[in-house]
């Protein structure tokens, strides 16, 4: 074959095709839920990409027009660097709301970058919050508590919550955990990307066993896939057999645009709209969209 037509087998053309049809699905706007849904990003294996993967998946939905809060639950504060949200020290934040009982309302920051994105920060005084949690009362059920006044008050509407977890599986993870709905649990396209997880899911199941019994695993998403070696093949081929439809058909490809972004104070979504790992997270977000929409996102009990 020779011509033109003979371009369109090489893969910078196949590449260049499913880039022009996701940014033509960028412009369509994606389903709102019929209730806020509220999501658990927790994975204790550090590294995995959850705050990347919260950032902007959050991003993107709130760029195809939907409403979107982001808790920074991690005392490191990365979720509030990459939005651009200031959290030094002095800055009301989720300690307040967890240690204080300060209401949400009070400490909630709008993203500018983003048109219908908001973010609730983290400062390092989070990072003391799980060893003052241990003597309070209902210490497990904070997070719910302020949540629910906070999204029944008057004015107040999101479609999506996403929750950053920390790297561990200490009080503040347990209170995302009862404080959600559904827990998104990313998977580093890695070799150990399994190690841990059966700790992760045994943690859940106690959750929904004894304080939350919505509770549920919802969403897995591959992160970190690199299309140029085995090993990323054979994982996600492993986790896909393990965990079935849970996992999203989208994976997010290794990506210089998505390191790079969150040192600009901005996700990959603001930072370079048609770059591989923005249209993959889109994609990503337009798949949880729908099957929120599709009432279709409380899977089976994944247990470890």
């Amino acid at each position: 074959m020779s011509g033109s037509l003979a371009d369109l087998d090489t893969p910078i053309a196949r590449e260049a095709a499913v880039a022009l049809m996701a940014v033509g699905r960028r412009t369509a706007p994606m389903p709102k839920p019929d209730q806020t849904r509220i999501m658990v990003v927790a994975n204790q294996k550090g590294g995995v990409g959850k705050t990347t993967t919260t950032v902007n998946l959050a991003a993107a939905l709130a760029v195809s027009g939907l409403r979107v809060l982001v808790i920074d639950l991690d005392p490191q504060g990365n979720a509030s660097t990459a939005l651009g949200i200031d959290h030094h020290a002095e800055i009301p934040s989720i300690y307040d709301v967890m240690v204080e009982e300060t209401p949400i309302g009070d400490v909630v920051q709008k993203v500018e970058e983003i048109d219908g994105l908001w973010c609730v920060p983290a400062t390092i005084d989070l990072a003391g919050a799980e060893i003052e949690l241990v003597s309070m009362v209902a210490r497990e059920s904070r997070m719910r508590k302020a949540l629910d006044q906070y999204l029944q008050a008057p004015g107040v509407e999101y479609d999506y919550v996403f929750i950053d977890c920390p790297p561990s599986l200490g009080l503040l993870t347990v209170n995302a955990l009862v404080g959600g709905d559904e827990v998104l649990i990313p998977i580093q396209c890695e070799y150990y990307a399994l190690e841990g997880l059966s700790q992760l899911l045994k943690n859940i199941d106690m959750v929904r066993a004894h304080l939350n019994r919505d509770l549920a695993v919802s969403t897995i998403l591959l992160t970190m896939y690199d299309g140029r070696t085995r090993l990323a093949a054979q994982v996600a081929d492993e986790v896909r057999r393990h965990f079935g439809d849970t996992v999203l058909k989208t994976a997010i490809p290794r990506s210089v645009r998505i390191s790079e972004a969150p040192s600009y104070g901005q996700t990959v979504m603001t930072y370079d709209a048609a770059s591989s790992g923005a249209l993959s997270y889109l994609e990503a977000a337009r798949e949880i969209a729908e099957r929120g929409a599709s009432g279709s996102t409380h899977g089976e009990t994944i247990h470890g």
